[in-house]
């Protein structure tokens, strides 16, 4: 058995641009509290406001249902067929 290991993996965007970076759990514990500071979780009240304006948010609306479609030829392959 082979070991995979990843340090990063940086996220671009289609401009080459970085845009977010995945790393180690390790590395994250390390500046979660910086992270909470300078970006507070929103509290139940302004996630359910956001979920509300999403569904109502055609460009919102126009990407799920483009990653809907680019998801579904794989997703008909892995689900099974119901009997």
């Amino acid at each position: 058995m082979s070991d995979i290991v990843l340090k990063r993996q940086f996220i671009t965007d289609a401009k080459r641009n970085p845009v977010a970076v995945i790393f180690p759990l390790e590395q994250f514990a390390a500046v979660e509290e910086i992270l909470e500071q300078r970006f507070p979780f929103a509290d139940e009240t302004d996630k359910i406001e956001r979920m509300q304006h999403a569904a109502r948010d055609p460009r919102f609306l126009a990407d799920l249902q483009e990653t809907m479609s680019a998801f579904g030829k794989v997703d008909g392959e892995w689900w099974e067929p119901e009997k």
